[in-house]
């Protein structure tokens, strides 16, 4: 694996894939030895709630070509086929609730071993977990923007004509309301996407939950915070790329290990990194 500059970051070691246990234990320890330590969750995450991950077989891109139906030039050119995507996505998160992994990463953090949580995921499910300090790389369906003059609404602005049949068009200009995430062909959101980068060069902890790291810019961050000094710890069912450079890989459902995580953080402080 290459870093932002070309050199390589490749360790000679295997990836370090600990039991449920080991792994759990030595996550707890590194983010009680870490002075502000970060979380990037991913699709991985949310799943237990009954949100779709992207590339599985049973994924929101299994037999879809997301460029039809989530990109810009779906938006422009074929509005019906992206508001349906997206109606059928509003309609799923209107039944999903935080599950035991954002509860975990809420936890973490109100106990202070956990500073920031960078998500690719759009749910909202951090916030309701209860998290603070949250950034949300991909945008959010809590809001709906204008795609004329930028107004940002409630995604109800939108969501409420397309369930009437009708086009969603801003108060303001009468632009067509689209959802605020970033689409296909779009670039991330240039204060969240810095903000999140600059927690990576600083932190000394990066904790990955439920991504396949596949997806960049996003995906160069895990060997942006190694690069910067960081141990890097991985819960997730699938390899990623980033595994070699890992500290620790824990493989397992999200809402399973983290939780035990937490038990161990807040149990006798014994272990060591």
């Amino acid at each position: 694996m290459l870093d932002e500059d070309g050199e390589s970051l490749s360790r000679s070691r295997p990836v370090p894939t600990a039991s449920t246990a080991e792994g759990v234990a030595r996550v707890a320890a590194l983010l009680r030895g870490g002075r502000l330590n970060v979380a990037l969750t991913g699709a991985g995450a949310s799943t237990e709630s009954g949100l779709p991950d992207f590339r599985s077989k049973d994924g929101l891109w299994g037999g879809t070509d997301p460029t039809r139906v989530a990109s810009v030039s779906a938006f422009q050119q074929d509005p019906a086929a992206f508001y349906a995507f997206y109606q059928t996505r509003l309609a799923a998160l209107a039944g999903a609730a935080p599950n035991a992994a954002h509860r975990a990463l809420a936890r973490l953090e109100s106990v202070g071993v956990l500073h920031l949580v960078v998500t690719q995921n759009v749910d909202g499910l951090h916030l309701r977990a209860g998290s603070r300090e949250v950034v949300e790389v991909h945008g959010n369906l809590r809001e709906a923007r204008c795609a004329g003059c930028g107004a940002l609404v409630s995604i109800v602005e939108m969501a409420g004509p397309l369930r009437a049949g009708a086009l969603p068009q801003c108060g303001r200009c009468g632009g067509l309301l689209r959802p605020n995430v970033v689409l296909f062909g779009e670039v991330l959101p240039a204060a969240a996407y810095a903000r999140a980068e600059a927690a990576c060069r600083q932190c000394d902890v990066l904790l990955v939950v439920g991504s396949s790291l596949q997806v960049h810019p996003v995906a160069g961050l895990p060997a942006l915070a190694v690069r910067h000094g960081a141990k890097l710890a991985i819960v997730n069912c699938d390899p990623t790329p980033c595994d070699e450079l890992a500290e620790v890989v824990v493989r397992g459902e999200a809402g399973t290990v983290l939780p035990r995580i937490v038990e161990a953080v807040e149990g006798p402080r014994n272990e060591t990194p």
